[in-house]
């Protein structure tokens, strides 16, 4: 599990074929030592498994494989060499719950339609893919690149508010209209919707 709360940006510095998807090595600003293979790493919000770790000047290279559904349902298979990608460590018991419960199962990609740059905030509006707009409120918890953040203004699009601090410790200070982001619905939204079709069956 993760908050949503991005740790460090990394750096995808390799890309190659693995078997019917592919293998992404990521510079990250983590200690090598600190990442135990098999670690769970959130890598703009999809939850991957490091695979190996090598040192690095200022942190680690660590390799992660993703099948063909993952790069088809999130924006993995568009990432380029060089891509900047929001990183979060899981959650371990006693660490602060400063966002929200994420999973790092993504359940798609957003269109970011609009980016209003304000003197003290940045809005961004986004399209969701049309059937997860029931799981998405104002004032809801959204996932965005495994960016935990507030809905505001939910209807076909909704948007979210950012701080100069937020786009300065993440990928978001380079994210433009007509960009694709990976989204996750808040889990209670999930399991709400859940009991509520049970119960009309």
């Amino acid at each position: 599990m993760f908050t949503g709360i991005i740790t460090g940006v990394g750096t995808l510095v390799d890309k190659t074929p693995f078997g019917d998807g592919a293998r992404l090595s990521i510079r990250g600003p983590y200690a090598a030592d600190g990442i135990a293979i098999g670690a769970s790493i959130a890598c703009s919000g999809v939850c991957l498994t490091a695979t190996t770790v090598t040192a690095a000047d200022d942190g680690a290279i660590f390799t992660v494989d993703v099948s063909t559904e993952t790069m088809d349902k999130t924006t993995i298979g568009s990432w380029q060499v060089g891509a900047a990608i929001n990183l979060e460590r899981s959650l371990k018991l006693g660490d602060e719950l400063g966002g929200h419960l994420v999973s790092g199962h993504v359940d798609g990609t957003a269109k970011i339609t609009a980016r209003d740059d304000l003197e003290d905030m940045t809005w961004f509006t986004f399209a969701p893919p049309s059937d997860l707009n029931p799981f998405i409120a104002s004032k809801g918890s959204v996932a965005l690149d495994g960016t935990s953040l507030t809905v505001v203004d939910a209807t076909d699009t909704f948007k979210v508010a950012m701080i100069p601090h937020t786009l300065a410790v993440t990928n978001w200070h380079a994210r433009a209209a007509g960009d694709h982001v990976n989204i996750e619905i808040d889990t209670l939204a999930r399991y709400v919707a859940r009991l509520a079709e049970l119960r009309s069956v």
